[in-house]
Formats: structure tokens, sequence, C-alpha cells
């Protein structure tokens, strides 16, 4: 038994963290809004910020320049312009 008490902890250690992508930009607004919304969700994945206006991120800025903020939860689509909190929680649930 105590065994297997070890075994769920470790695989529960192990999982990944989700991790949000939010692509943005200096001087956005919305950005600093979103940034804010996402404060009470901070604990629950990594985040990793994407400015769209570097020269590498130049084929995010061609997709996203009309539509930052934009949000990916492990690599796929999410969400744009303000943070859905009821969709994120979701996404957040099953990603966990």
């Amino acid at each position: 038994m105590l065994l297997s008490g070890v075994a769920r902890a470790v695989t529960q250690h192990c999982r990944r963290t989700p991790v949000l992508t939010l692509f943005t930009k200096e001087l956005c607004p919305l950005c600093d809004e979103a940034k804010a919304a996402l404060e009470p969700y901070r604990h629950r994945f990594e985040l990793q910020e994407v400015d769209i206006t570097r020269p590498e991120n130049r084929v995010w800025f061609d997709r996203y320049h009309q539509h930052i903020p934009v949000f990916h939860l492990n690599g796929q689509f999410l969400m744009q312009h303000r943070v859905n909190a009821a969709l994120l929680e979701r996404r957040l649930e099953e990603a966990q």
C-alpha cells in the first residue's frame, strides 16, 4: 500500500505543468490587462511571452499583429484579445 502511495505521488509530481504562451508586444494595453487577469491562475501554468515584434518571431507577427494578445495553451490556440476565465479554467482542468 505504501508503494502505491509513493508511485501516485511521483506520477503527480512528474506531470507536466501546462504552458500558456502569450503573444504580445511592447506598449500593448490589452496585453497588460490580460496579464493582470491571468494572475489568479499563475500557479497553474508556466507563462511564456512571445514578443511578436522581434525579428525571430516574424511568423507570429504576420499571423497575429492585428489580434494581440493571443493565447496558446500547450501549443494550441486558446483565445485572443481578452482572457475568457471560464474557457481558461476549463482548459487548465483538461490539461492537468
